[in-house]
């Protein structure tokens, strides 16, 4: 039995299981490393400039965002948020060319350094195996990480590639994750690189698409870090709930492709308001609270090690789809009012 994963983009929710905010965001004094993805498919959101007011003003100090928009860079300016900058999937043809990913560091991270904090790169998102920008995916990396080197940037801004659950053949239990045959062709390449540059994987965590792909199976309270107890054990460890599971999941498949030393980011995590079975307002709400109290303990398998986590999304987008649940993942409406009482920024 495997949590066999998700590709949100795709809305593919197979898993199946036997049961199965903010940076400096300050509950009861502890500091949470936690960030807000800064997706833009709508046709009614805040101007770049007020999104990155608004990011300060709320005192979230990470933000994704998708491609290098040159507004939202510019408004990024001086503020000191943390920024992942996304390579979209159709640029990745054109930077296996060295001089063309030399130009774009030039033009989207040199122009812009040192105002603009720049901490990751994520090249390309959710791309699979299957998938013919795949082939690219690497070289890219490679190419854009050896521009950094030669700016002097390469040991500040590490450059990865953002995953989904989709890649894991097995991820029941968390200690036997793995990659499998498929997926290790493509992935075992791309964690060597990670291992000797000392870059973590990007990973979409996202245990609402786990819960409606095998409802009778993954109980709801497990996937909304409501479980009272464990839910199930794997060896000496415990687990509680259902995001831990994936994430330790995915260190167990690092370790199996030779990347013990790679850490993770969770570079989205998010639950719906509207749109699908379980998407409501009261279980989002639950999700985003539970989780933002969880990450700084950690994993059972990485105990007490905060996960730096990209909740998704900061806005409502309208123009998202198919499923009318994508449209339903923000954090606010795009006129800024906030969806959940019960999470604070403050």
């Amino acid at each position: 039995m495997d949590f066999l994963s998700v590709n949100r983009t795709s809305m593919i929710a197979t898993y199946l299981f036997l049961g199965f905010f903010i940076a400096n965001h300050t509950i009861t004094g502890a500091t949470k490393p936690i960030g807000v993805c800064n997706g833009r498919i709508a046709d009614n959101l805040p101007s770049e400039q007020d999104v990155v007011s608004f990011y300060t003003m709320n005192g979230i100090g990470k933000m994704r965002i998708y491609d290098p928009n040159q507004a939202t860079l510019q408004a990024l300016r001086g503020t000191n948020i943390e920024l992942i900058l996304g390579v979209p999937n159709g640029d990745l043809q054109s930077l296996t060319t060295p001089s063309t990913a030399n130009n774009w560091v030039q033009n989207n991270i040199v122009a812009f350094s040192p105002s603009v904090n720049f901490r990751y790169i994520a090249v390309g998102n959710e791309v699979e195996p299957s998938d013919p920008a795949s082939q690219y995916v690497l070289p890219a990396m490679q190419n854009i990480y050896n521009a950094l080197v030669s700016t002097n940037l390469g040991g500040e801004i590490k450059v990865s590639t953002s995953v989904s659950a989709s890649l894991l053949a097995q991820s029941y239990p968390p200690s036997a994750g793995s990659f499998g045959a498929t997926s290790s062709t493509y992935m075992t390449p791309i964690v060597s690189f990670l291992a000797t540059t000392g870059a973590p994987l990007l990973v979409n965590v996202y245990p609402y698409f786990a819960y409606i792909g095998d409802p009778q199976n993954i109980r709801l309270d497990f996937a909304l870090f409501t479980a009272q107890g464990s839910v199930f054990q794997d060896g000496a460890l415990a687990y509680q709930n259902l995001f831990d599971a994936i994430v330790d999941a995915f260190y167990s498949a690092l370790e199996a492709a030779g990347g013990a030393n790679v850490e993770i980011v969770v570079s989205e995590t998010g639950w719906p308001s509207t749109g699908e079975a379980a998407a409501t307002v009261d279980n989002a709400s639950t999700y985003y609270k539970n989780l933002i109290n969880h990450v700084n303990d950690g994993t059972p398998k990485k105990p007490g090690k905060a996960m730096e986590t990209y909740l998704f999304a900061i806005f409502d987008e309208d123009q998202k789809g198919p499923a009318e649940t994508e449209r339903h993942f923000g954090l606010f409406s795009p006129d800024k009012q906030p969806k959940y009482n019960n999470i604070s920024f403050s």
